[in-house]
């Protein structure tokens, strides 16, 4: 499984799920340009010492990341999405996208999948959004769970 952040802000959201993925065997994509520095103490803080458990890839931008990536299933994650996350059956090798924490997924992008990509993890109605970090770690649980704990 692949976890793909566009643009992250917030180190200690980034540092979170660098954890979660030390402890689900996911693969964590970062796409700059990013809203730290890579050696940010809040973001290795919040890592802890798992940042040496996780695989990271980094890519300049979203065309660089395309052009490493061909024929990849990819869900994006979006308050714009119709579909829930539960309704996808998930496949060892998926490609999960989320957007940063200010911003979501541009427009752009978005309009770049079908439809049926573009997910959403259910909230109350006068909500904004959910943490990254959280996001994150319930859309891989679901994933995972599907695939049996076994990536």
């Amino acid at each position: 499984m692949h976890i793909v952040l566009f643009q992250p802000e917030i180190p200690p959201n980034t540092g979170n799920i660098i954890r979660l993925c030390a402890n689900t065997g996911c693969d964590l994509h970062l796409i700059k340009p990013l809203g730290f520095e890579l050696t940010d103490k809040t973001l290795k803080r919040a890592g802890l010492d798992y940042h040496e458990y996780a695989t990271i890839r980094y890519y300049e931008n979203w065309p660089h990341f395309l052009a490493e990536h061909t024929a990849i299933r990819l869900f994006a994650f979006s308050t714009k999405g119709q579909n829930r996350y539960t309704s996808i059956r998930y496949q060892r090798n998926d490609f999960l996208l989320f957007g940063s924490e200010t911003r979501g997924l541009p427009m752009d992008l978005l309009t770049t999948l079908a439809p049926k990509h573009i997910l959403r993890i259910p909230m109350q109605a006068s909500s904004r959004s959910l943490n990254l970090a959280n996001t994150v770690a319930i859309a891989v649980y679901e994933a995972w769970r599907q695939l049996d704990f076994a990536l």
